[in-house]
């Protein structure tokens, strides 16, 4: 089995490779487990901590390159299409977002298309595809409304992997992520980047800025299960998704102040104490736009867990980054 990871250098990228090489081999829903024999990290940086072994290749190169896009893909049976300009960064410079986020992704379908061989990819989407005025919960079923070109850019994702899938030219499948916290790493021009800061930065005993009030809402998971989501999605047999490709997941609801309590809980008053509270109307904005509530009915009937509250999101955190040997 070859694996092709875009984006691979990134936190979600080197985890599932560094899943996949432990286990040594994958097995689909209906088939018989497959040995890993090659993973390719393709990213426009060359990253830090990529695994270390004799079947990870790192290619450095840009999505919209059409030759590279052609040779990476070669001999993929499975795609993880991880690679996106961030949310913040997308809107603060459009064409950057466009051409990497749709001009890149369509690049990279069109090459997997070109192969007549029906490949399989997941797509890492986002509840940014929302905004404005919202049901008081938003369900599988609502309708796609985003207020930010980021937003306007993984629904145009989601929509070409589903009409790809429907024409038969790959085995497509689009997952629809909450805010990812605590990620690991160092902050990044994501809007949703404070979330992480806020907890990360002082449990390493630094200081963090929080540009959003206490009483702000996120819907948030935790790494652990971005990568157990993404390992789902790409098992998950075409039949059991039917036609319809694109899947929202089953995060938790927290608040700001909620998080630092959290926090507190975890590490003592010192800890919270280390957060400085710097509103920023831009960013309080773009968070202000997103879903905060959400009923995945559909990801739990097709088995993807969900974390049970934040202080597990942040004791993972603390096992997974600031424990391990």
């Amino acid at each position: 089995m070859n694996i092709l990871i875009t984006g691979g250098t990134g936190f979600i990228g080197k985890r599932i490779a560094s899943h996949l090489l432990r286990a040594g081999s994958i097995q689909l829903d209906g088939e018989e487990p497959r040995t890993v024999e090659k993973i390719t990290l393709f990213d426009a940086f060359p990253g830090e901590s990529v695994p270390r072994d004799a079947r990870v290749e790192l290619v450095t190169g840009d999505l919209n390159d059409a030759a590279a896009v052609a040779r990476v893909t070669a001999s993929a049976d499975l795609v993880w299409h991880l690679a996106a300009v961030v949310s913040a960064a997308a809107e603060a410079d459009f064409d950057l977002g466009m051409r990497t986020n749709i001009g890149g992704t369509m690049v990279l379908l069109e090459a997997l298309r070109a192969r007549h061989s029906r490949p399989r990819l997941v797509f890492s989407s986002s509840f940014a595809v929302f905004g404005g005025e919202l049901p008081p919960v938003v369900t599988d079923q609502t309708a796609l409304t985003p207020k930010s070109s980021y937003g306007m850019e993984k629904a145009v994702g989601e929509l070409l992997v589903a009409d790809y899938s429907r024409k038969g030219f790959i085995d497509g499948r689009s997952v629809r992520l909450p805010t990812i916290t605590v990620r690991p790493g160092k902050p990044n021009k994501a809007a949703s980047s404070f979330f992480s800061s806020i907890v990360r930065e002082p449990l390493a005993g630094q200081n963090a800025v929080c540009p959003v009030r206490k009483e702000t809402q996120v819907y948030v998971a935790s790494p652990r299960m971005a990568l157990a989501w993404l390992m789902r999605a790409m098992k998950l047999s075409d039949q059991a998704l039917g036609a319809e490709r694109t899947i929202p997941l089953p995060g938790i609801t927290v608040s700001v102040g909620e998080i630092v309590a959290a926090l507190e809980r975890a590490a003592g008053p010192e800890a919270a104490a280390r957060i400085r509270w710097e509103p920023d109307a831009g960013i309080q904005r773009i968070v202000d736009s997103w879903p905060v509530r959400v009923h995945a009915a559909r990801a739990a009937a097709l088995g993807f867990p969900v974390d049970t509250d934040f202080d597990s999101i942040v004791r993972a955190h603390i096992e997974d980054e600031l424990t391990r040997p």
